[in-house]
């Protein structure tokens, strides 16, 4: 059965120095182009939902009978894993009772012994159904958060502490941030990814707010430990992209142009096109 958790994936990309792509998604048609180029391109894929987009499928439950559907009626030999993305605890209790084979809590705004805490229980729930689980510590932002454009650092020893709970894999702080980044933006700080990858060897680690990334910063990343690469927002300004040009071009006066079967696939056809490119450049493609 191609639909799985991430733990095998990732175990295969972290001795291997590659990184598996996670890509969220935010309706039926954008998860079927994300499978569709994973299957094109032989790869393992993880398509993802967050908390906020999740609402898009009506319940957990949706997306998990949407997602199965692709891989089943469109023969998918992939590894497929169905995952959540930043959710609070009781959106991550409800996905792992819907079907969702990996999930991701998110309690880095905590106190990082209720963060621990709260882990424990979801891990210990989660791997008796053979569901896996990404936790974070440190802050993962938008530029316009209060936190600031960096976040809060992930701390070594707070990421020793998490990885005791017996989480599959660990997304760290490191300057990183969802959304566009800011001109003044400083890096990813690689120092301290360093100082983690050191610390934890054998735990994957987690990218998240790959859009906007140099490739320079993510090669060397994946060379400590990130075996994980979030993208969204990349994906969501390529569908819009074609479809400004699209409606700017003036298409949609021609004949016909202004129904949505006749834009929207070129749309989705450039979110393929993006995650083709992305699985090739972290080096995924043939890993299936």
């Amino acid at each position: 059965m191609p639909i799985v958790n991430i733990n095998e994936m990732l175990k295969k990309a972290l001795e291997e120095h590659y990184a598996v792509l996670h890509a969220n998604v935010v309706n039926y048609d954008m998860a079927k182009a994300v499978i569709l180029a994973a299957q094109e391109v032989k790869s393992p894929i993880i398509v993802a939902v967050s908390e906020k987009a999740l609402k898009g499928f009506v319940s957990p439950k949706d997306f998990v009978e949407l997602v199965k559907n692709i891989v089943y009626q469109s023969h998918i030999t992939v590894p497929v894993a169905m995952h959540l993305d930043h959710g609070e605890y009781e959106t991550v209790i409800s996905a792992m009772e819907s079907g969702f084979t990996s999930v991701m809590y998110d309690g880095s705004k905590l106190p990082i012994k209720t963060n621990i805490q709260n882990t424990n229980e979801i891990v210990s729930l989660a791997h008796a159904k053979n569901i896996s689980v990404e936790c974070e510590v440190g802050t993962i932002t938008g530029k316009k958060e209060d936190q600031g454009a960096e976040g809060q650092l992930a701390n070594v020893m707070d990421a020793q502490l998490m990885a005791k709970t017996g989480i599959d894999a660990l997304a760290a702080g490191i300057g990183n941030l969802h959304g566009e980044y800011p001109q003044d933006w400083q890096g990813l700080n690689l120092v301290r990814l360093k100082e983690i990858h050191q610390a934890l060897p054998h735990l994957p680690l987690v990218l998240h707010g790959g859009s906007g990334i140099p490739n320079d910063q993510v090669r060397q990343a994946i060379e400590l430990g990130v075996c994980k690469f979030n993208v969204g927002t990349e994906l969501l300004t390529a569908f819009s992209g074609v479809l400004a040009d699209y409606f700017i071009q003036g298409k949609h006066q021609v004949k016909h142009g202004y129904d949505p079967r006749l834009y929207i696939p070129q749309g989705l056809d450039q979110v393929k096109k993006v995650v083709i490119q992305k699985i090739m450049f972290l080096g995924a493609h043939n890993k299936a």
